[in-house]
């Protein structure tokens, strides 16, 4: 069970108030010791399909080292950041945390990798995105329950987690998709996760590339907001070593773009003056970095595409990933005996979305391990 309801005289009008939610599509008794936004929270903890984020990956597949991130460990560095905003911005901490949590339950293994393999394969069947999948992971496909399939939550964090969806998806969404086809806005909490997420993986990218090798301080200190950072640290710190001077120039990095985000935020929220949480949606965005600090940030993640995520390393590890996805694919539509039971029933009603679904779920290592028992003699 969570922790204590969070006083509402704490949260500002435009907050979210969980005593004002939308509810849930299955109705059920209310929460006692805690409310309905921390019991989504807590359903996502204690969920599978969170725990297998632990050996799924972003960058790095997973066997190649036990120091990079995973995706369970961004979430929780994404929830710590979107967290402390919240509170700054007097926004709701436990629907923050919630969405920041689950916003990757949907990813595929092997990262962007798998995940574009994927959709590639399940074009001629309406295509896969991530982001759909993470609401299907808590729509449907989480088993926990006996009243329901997936996780009940409320409409709020189900939202949050719909961060991008194609227009034709959306419509079939109903509600929880109309604010892509109204071109309105979602709550400040899931715009400030969706932000907090950019702030946590361009550094974590950048650490992880640091520490892989495959990334030079030296090409780094071209990038504004790292090179302006790593000369503080470098005056501040001249007898420390490079790990360490590394670790501390992201410290400051992360900082700056959250104070940023903060201080921005702030001031546009008391610009637009919203008088309740239904009045963000007719608003423009109103979580956001300055421009300066956006623009930078923007120069960082460039830099990353051109030179780690398209380092040749990369794309060789991600060629092999893509390729186990599409086998594992065709294997299945060709022979759909070889899912596993627990899938057959399905299969039968809607055999590519299932096929879909289980990849889907797979963790890095797994993938790997089924690729191997489906097309080598050596593992059965």
């Amino acid at each position: 069970m969570g922790g204590g309801v969070q006083p509402s005289g704490v949260l500002a009008p435009y907050a979210a108030d969980p005593r004002s939610s939308r509810g849930r599509r299955h109705p059920e008794v209310a929460p006692e010791g805690r409310d309905e936004f921390q019991r989504d929270r807590d359903r996502i903890v204690h969920c599978g399909a969170f725990r297998r984020l632990e050996y799924k990956t972003q960058v790095f597949v997973n066997h190649e080292g036990d120091l990079f991130r995973t995706r369970l460990t961004h979430s929780i560095e994404v929830a710590q950041i979107a967290r402390s905003i919240a509170r700054h911005l007097r926004l709701n901490e436990d629907l923050t945390e919630a969405i920041s949590l689950a916003h990757d339950l949907g990813h595929t293994p092997f990262g962007h990798a798998g995940q574009e393999a994927l959709n590639r394969c399940m074009q001629p069947w309406g295509g896969f995105e991530h982001n759909l999948q993470s609401l299907r992971v808590v729509d449907a496909l989480e088993e926990r329950y006996g009243a329901y399939d997936g996780l009940n939550l409320c409409f709020e964090t189900r939202e949050g987690i719909l961060k991008h969806c194609s227009l034709p998806n959306a419509r079939r969404l109903g509600e929880v998709g109309q604010r892509f086809l109204d071109r309105t806005q979602p709550s400040l909490e899931a715009q400030l996760a969706n932000l907090a997420d950019e702030i946590a993986y361009v550094n974590h990218d950048v650490d992880d590339g640091l520490r892989s090798g495959l990334l030079r301080v030296s090409q780094l200190v071209e990038v504004e907001l790292f090179g302006r950072h790593h000369h503080a640290v470098l005056r501040a710190f001249p007898e420390a070593g490079e790990r360490r001077q590394v670790c501390e120039t992201i410290r400051r990095m992360i900082n700056e773009l959250v104070i940023d985000l903060s201080g921005c935020s702030s001031g546009l929220i008391a610009d637009a003056a919203p008088a309740s949480a239904e009045a963000v949606r007719r608003a423009a965005p109103l979580i956001a970095f300055s421009e300066k600090v956006g623009a930078e940030s923007l120069q960082l993640k460039r830099f990353l595409f051109e030179n780690l995520y398209r380092h040749f390393q990369v794309v060789r590890m991600t060629t092999k990933a893509a390729k186990v996805v599409g086998e594992l694919f065709a294997a299945f539509v060709e022979d759909p005996r070889l899912l596993p039971d627990s899938h057959r029933a399905k299969a039968e009603r809607d055999l590519h979305r299932t096929i879909a679904d289980y990849i889907a779920g797979m963790t890095d290592r797994y993938a790997i391990k089924e690729h191997r028992r489906l097309f080598s003699f050596e593992e059965s």
